[in-house]
């Protein structure tokens, strides 16, 4: 941990020096909520966000709080290691090819539903869910936009991995929307002290919609994972399909280490139920795996989490951003960010200026992230971009 501030209701513990202006108003906020738990600790990715800071933690008694989760319920990453040792960049250029050709990119979906035993069970009697039903079996196995990223990686350990960042597509999107609002109507009929300018609307945790949400919002969180695993899937399909042309390969994996980062859940801190928002932020409970990715042009690392009490055994979920979107399409250099990448021999996606919000000196310096939770997770594996899809 770098600082404490205590000027508000409660303290705000910080894992960095850099957190902007806009960021720490939002993180007072969160300090000075009647229903904060203990203290608000902020990862050292974190900036700002809509509500509370992207890369924070909100515990809460009593109540649940959509926005504290964001729009992309059940964002996360996974990771999964193969038994290949080398790659020729002819090779990961003719992944990436198959890959487009199975995984849709950006705003573009499957053009038909796909197979109704990969979506998670138990939609019927989800309001919002079952209305997004359909929609979301042309959306599961596709990649969606922003700062979603599928990377090829080579470990210190010897290994070719893969990276998956993505999250629930439009059924997250609406839940959060739906039920965010239907806070905030609540909060203004009973006068609550929480602002609609604090972006902070809640729901007693008793009161229906606060079950209704939590019920929904978990259903996000599993078809998120269901969207990477089957992502996952047709990576390794179009890696086997390219590498076992070779005489005497063939792709074996491991297990997929998977951790959401946009959620809330029950969890016991300091003798206390308490309801943990991480809005991007990942646990990190004692030995737990997890995977904390730097930019398309920087090292990535798996992690084991060191189980702090400090941050509600949390840590940061990547780099974070240093520049907003625009700001970085404004100000950065398009041949300098290829270089950049060309210079690593990386495949990338960086083609046009539009392209620059995602270009690799938009995000902060994940060597100083990481040395800055050293006390929240520890490295396993360190692993160097090889190639990059991106939406």
């Amino acid at each position: 941990m770098k600082h404490v501030i205590s000027t508000e209701k409660r303290p705000i513990k910080l894992w960095l020096d850099d957190l902007e202006p806009g960021a720490l108003d939002q993180a007072k906020n969160l300090a000075n909520l009647p229903f904060a738990f203990r203290h608000i600790p902020i990862m050292p990715d974190s900036h700002q966000g809509y509500g509370m800071p992207i890369g924070s933690i909100l515990a809460t008694t009593g109540v649940v709080v959509p926005n504290a989760v964001g729009v992309d319920i059940g964002c996360g990453m996974c990771a999964q290691k193969t038994n290949l040792t080398t790659i020729t960049k002819d090779q990961l250029k003719q992944i990436l090819g198959h890959a487009r050709g199975l995984i849709p990119l950006g705003f573009n979906w499957h053009e038909t539903a796909q197979d109704e035993n990969l979506m998670p069970e138990g939609h019927e009697n989800l309001k919002l869910v079952s209305r997004g039903y359909p929609k979301a079996l042309k959306q599961i196995g596709s990649l969606g936009g922003g700062n979603h990223f599928i990377e090829i990686q080579k470990g210190d350990d010897g290994f070719i991995w893969v990276m998956i960042h993505s999250g629930s597509r439009n059924l997250g999107h609406s839940v959060a929307k739906h039920y965010n609002h239907a806070a905030i109507k609540l909060n203004e009929k009973y006068h609550s002290v929480v602002s609609k300018k604090m972006e902070l609307a809640f729901f007693p945790i008793e009161d229906q919609l606060a079950k209704d949400y939590i019920e929904e919002m978990n259903y996000c969180i599993a078809f998120a994972l269901a969207n990477r695993k089957l992502m996952m899937k047709r990576m390794m399909e179009s890696i086997a399909y390219v590498m076992e042309k070779e005489e005497g390969v063939h792709l074996e994996t491991d297990e997929i280490i998977n951790k959401s980062h946009n959620f809330a859940a029950w969890e016991n801190h300091f003798n206390m139920n308490v309801f943990v928002h991480r809005k991007g932020a990942t646990s990190a409970f004692k030995d737990e795996l997890g995977m904390i990715p730097g930019s398309q042009g920087s090292a990535s690392y798996i992690v084991r989490g060191l189980g702090n009490p400090e941050s509600f055994m949390s840590c940061s979920h990547g780099a974070g951003r240093k520049m907003g979107r625009k700001q970085a399409q404004r100000e950065l250099d398009l041949d300098a960010e290829i270089k950049l990448l060309d210079d690593q021999n990386i495949v990338h996606a960086i083609r046009n200026k539009t392209d620059l919000d995602e270009a690799a000196s938009a995000y902060k310096d994940i060597d100083i992230v990481m040395e800055n939770q050293t006390d929240l997770a520890e490295i396993v594996v360190k692993l160097k971009p090889l190639a990059v899809l991106k939406g």
